[in-house]
């Protein structure tokens, strides 16, 4: 598994381009908002000759899902999310409009992603965790193969997701952490929608939230 981080829009987002040895890939959370970023992310999959085959979404809030129209038109992918975050994708236009950004054509979902052990991308497999509580339809992806995890939003280093945006909840998130995040193997590595990269262990016996 080989994994690029694009910390990307006015949010200091990350998105996150993962491949395998087969140079199939997939992008989670694509908020290229720029051209500069568009073009770089598109130069990047060029240059390393990979196959951009899925994109799914950890939760749909409006830092998360800038690059969508931008990945539709040039790569023909629609973005694949938990049912519970429709809601949330479908405003996206209007809360761009709210915080003064462009506001972008969103394609329609490509389909919905449940909680389950085994979700297949790029040749890697995935264990899909629901995850809410900073959004109603919040999901984390975790490879146990290579002890990564994709947070979203809900653990941070040193911090967790906000609650006080439409449809979160601050006892729903702190479930979420410890019932399905804490849980994991105190190496797993954690990659979050923001902030650099951490570990279980270390927000287990660091986090001031947990």
């Amino acid at each position: 598994m080989e994994i690029h981080c694009f910390t990307v829009n006015p949010f200091s987002e990350n998105s996150y381009l993962i491949w395998s040895d087969s140079k199939k890939a997939i992008v989670i959370d694509p908020g290229f908002y720029t051209l500069a970023e568009q073009y770089a992310f598109k130069e990047f999959i060029l240059e390393n000759g990979l196959q951009l085959e899925k994109v799914v979404l950890t939760h749909a809030h409006i830092d998360h899902i800038f690059g969508l129209e931008f990945i539709f038109k040039e790569f023909g992918l629609q973005p694949w999310m938990n049912l519970f975050e429709k809601p949330v994708y479908l405003a996206g236009g209007q809360i761009s409009q709210m915080y003064g950004m462009n506001v972008f054509n969103y394609p329609e979902p490509g389909g919905w992603i449940d909680e389950q052990l085994e979700y297949p991308l790029a040749d890697l497999n995935f264990e899909v965790l629901f995850t809410p509580g900073h959004s109603p339809g919040s999901i984390s992806f975790y490879n146990k193969e290579h002890g990564v995890l994709f947070s979203g939003d809900v653990l941070f280093e040193g911090s967790i997701g906000r609650t006080d945006l439409p449809g979160g909840d601050h006892k729903t998130l702190i479930s979420s952490i410890q019932k399905k995040l804490l849980i994991l193997p105190h190496s797993t590595k954690v990659y979050s929608g923001h902030g650099g990269i951490t570990t279980i262990g270390q927000e287990k016996m660091c986090n001031p939230f947990l």
